[in-house]
This record gives C-alpha cells, sequence and structure tokens, in this order.
C-alpha cells in the first residue's frame, strides 16, 4: 500500500502525557491515513511490563493501539516503508502489514520526524524492537 502523506510530520516531547510522539497524516486535518509513533519519557515500570506497555506504541487514525507492531522501518530521502507485525493489523484496522509513504514536508520536518523515531524506536524491551531500522 502507498500513501502520499502531504500534512505537516511533528516529532514532539509532551511533558503533559509523558510520552515523545512522532506523527504523519494524510491530509492536514487528519483525515485519512495516520500514524503516530509513541514511546514514554520514562524507563517502564512493572506496570508497564505487566501490560506489553515497555516498548514502542503506534496508533492509526481509527485509534487502532499496538505496541511493539514495528517490525522494519526505513526512511530514504522522503520515502518511508513500514513493515508491521501481521498478528497487530486487527488491533491498529488495517489491512496490510507493508505500508510505503511519500512524505511531502520540508527537509527540516523529515529530520524532525527522523529523530524522533530514532529515539522511540530505541526504547524500552530489545526483544519487541524492529529488526530493521535505517534512518
Amino acid at each position: 500500500m502507498t500513501i502520499r502523506f502531504i500534512a505537516r510530520v511533528v516529532g514532539v516531547e509532551d511533558g503533559a502525557d509523558d510520552c515523545l510522539s512522532a506523527g504523519i497524516a494524510e491530509t492536514e486535518d487528519g483525515d485519512g491515513m495516520m500514524f503516530d509513533f509513541q514511546c514514554s519519557l520514562y524507563e517502564p515500570d512493572e506496570q508497564d511490563i505487566a501490560l506489553g506497555w515497555d516498548t514502542h506504541c503506534v496508533v492509526t487514525a481509527s485509534q487502532g493501539t499496538a505496541y511493539g507492531a514495528v517490525n522494519e522501518l526505513t526512511l530514504h530521502g522522503n520515502v518511508l516503508r513500514i513493515v508491521l507485525d501481521p498478528d497487530d493489523l486487527g488491533a491498529l484496522g488495517l489491512p496490510d502489514p507493508e505500508i510505503e509513504a511519500i512524505i511531502e514536508v520540508d527537509d527540516e520536518a523529515i529530520e524532525e520526524f527522523r529523530s524522533a523515531m530514532r529515539r522511540i524506536l530505541a526504547y524500552g524491551r530489545a526483544d519487541a524492537r524492529p529488526s530493521v531500522v535505517h534512518l
């Protein structure tokens, strides 16, 4: 599935929610396809570990949510390729585990997204980190 993302790419450290978030959206108003990647700003506690929240989180436009769902992520120039764990597709409300996105924003926004994604995908337990990350 190939998608054109034209909305601004965001990488935000939100102290109010205690998380780092990096999102991309298909439209400025958030309609259409959207991905918000998140991780906590703090080390996982016992409750996070027990609930499986001790890794990165992916949220879609339909509020589908999955933890540790990214198997691979590559960003070359403005082309983002995401491979999700097929077991998480139902929770995310997606039909296909492979997404290719053309991100139509300036280089500064892409670099902001890239920097946030490095931190998000490195968060938490090692066995839930993507096997391939090229940022």
